[in-house]
C-alpha cells in the first residue's frame, strides 16, 4: 500500500494512491474527518473481491473518509443490460498509474498539490480516465478536491460518480445536524421514508439500525454554488463543502447510526445521481454521457470549522442560499417498489 500523509499547520490529510486517491482521513486539531469502520485497515485492491456476497464486496474495504464510487458505474449492485453490476463500481479499488506531489511557493504563499492518475479500461469496455487534484494553502483550514473525467475511447461513454464522505465522531452525535439549502428531498425506498420527517437530525448509536437514504437536490446562489454542511450537537465543530450544482445536481444522505461496533456514520455524497442501480439511474435521465474526447470537471471545497462563530457564519451563508424557500418532500421512492 502507498500512502501519502499530508501535514499543513494543524491540517492533515491522508491519500491512498493504492486506493484510487482516496483519501483516508483528516483532520484540524480535534476536529476529524472520517469514521470508525468494522474494517481497520486500508485493504490493497488485490485482497478485494468486488462481487462476492451479490456484488458487496466493495464494503470489504470501505473505511476511507472520502471515496469515490464510480466511475463506469456508481449505486447499488444488480443487473444493467445483460451485465451485473457491483456496489458502488471500480474506481476505489484501482491503484493509481500516477503520483504527483507539488508544493507551489508564490510570494507569502504556498501550496500544497496532491496528483493521480487513475484509468478505468477494460478490453471491450469502458476506457475512462480520472485526474484527482487534493490541494491546500499552507495555514488555511480548508482543502479541495478538483478531478476531471477524460472518456479516452472513440465511443459515447456514459459514466457516474458520487463523492462519499463519511463522518463518525465528533462532528456524528445524537442532536448532530445536516444543514443545507434543500430544494427537494426523497427516500430511497419504504424504510427511509418512515424516518423523513427526522432527516435533517441525527440519533444517537442503536445496535440494528437500518440504514436510510435520502436523495437531495439543494438551491445555490446566482454562481450555482452551493454549501451543505454537517454539524455537532452544539453547534461549535462543523464541515461545511461548497460546490458547483451544475457539476453535481444531486446529493445523497446516507444515515447509518447503528452501534458503534457495527459503524455509527453518515454520508453526505454529492453526486451525479442518485445511489440506485444504474438501470434505474438511467430511465430517470440521471446517467450522464461524455462524448469521446470529452471532459468533465468537479470541484469540491471542504472547510473544517472549530468555533461556534465559523459555524454560525457557514449557516447564514446557507440561509442566504435558502433565501426563504420551502423543502419540496416528494415520498416517491428512488428504488421502484417491488
Amino acid at each position: 500500500m502507498d500512502l501519502i500523509e499530508v501535514t499543513s499547520g494543524a491540517l492533515k490529510f491522508s491519500v491512498i494512491p493504492t486506493r484510487g486517491m482516496s483519501i483516508g482521513q483528516a483532520s484540524l486539531n480535534d476536529v476529524v474527518l472520517g469514521w470508525k469502520s468494522p474494517v481497520l485497515e486500508s485493504v490493497n485492491p488485490a485482497y478485494i473481491n468486488l462481487e462476492t456476497r451479490g456484488g458487496l464486496g466493495w464494503l470489504d474495504g470501505f473505511n476511507e473518509w472520502m471515496v469515490r464510487a464510480g466511475i463506469e458505474w456508481a449505486g447499488h449492485p444488480g443487473m444493467d443490460k445483460g451485465r451485473m453490476l457491483t456496489l458502488h463500481g471500480r474506481i476505489g479499488n484501482i491503484p493509481a498509474s500516477e503520483v504527483q506531489v507539488v508544493i507551489e511557493r508564490e510570494k507569502a504563499i504556498t501550496t500544497l498539490r496532491v496528483r493521480g492518475r487513475v484509468d478505468e479500461r477494460s478490453m471491450f469496455g469502458a476506457s475512462l480516465e480520472l485526474w484527482t487534484e487534493i490541494s491546500t494553502v499552507v495555514g488555511s483550514n480548508i482543502f479541495t478536491i478538483t478531478d476531471e473525467i477524460r472518456n479516452a475511447g472513440s465511443l459515447p461513454q456514459e459514466f457516474q460518480i458520487i463523492y462519499h464522505g463519511n463522518y463518525g465522531a465528533p462532528l456524528l452525535e445524537e442532536g448532530a445536524q445536516f444543514v443545507a439549502p434543500v430544494r427537494e428531498v426523497r427516500p430511497i425506498d419504504a424504510v427511509a421514508a418512515k424516518g423523513i420527517d427526522e432527516y435533517q437530525v441525527y440519533r444517537g448509536p442503536v445496535a440494528g439500525f437500518g440504514e436510510q437514504v435520502y436523495g437531495v437536490r439543494l438551491w445555490a446562489d446566482n454562481a450555482q454554488r452551493t454549501t451543505a454542511m454537517l454539524r455537532n450537537r452544539a453547534g461549535n465543530k462543523a464541515v461545511a463543502m461548497s460546490y458547483s450544482v451544475d457539476e453535481l445536481p444531486y446529493l445523497n444522505l446516507w444515515k447509518n447510526t447503528g452501534a458503534s461496533e457495527d459503524a455509527y456514520v453518515t454520508g453526505l455524497e454529492p453526486a451525479t445521481g442518485y445511489p440506485a442501480n444504474r438501470s434505474v439511474e438511467r430511465a430517470a435521465g440521471r446517467v450522464p454521457t461524455l462524448q469521446p474526447g470529452e471532459r468533465r470537471k468537479f470541484s469540491l471545497d471542504f472547510a473544517i470549522l472549530r468555533t461556534a462563530a465559523e459555524v454560525s457564519r457557514h449557516t447564514e451563508a446557507i440561509e442566504k442560499i435558502r433565501a426563504g424557500r420551502e423543502v419540496s418532500v416528494n415520498l416517491e421512492t428512488i428504488k421502484p417498489a417491488n
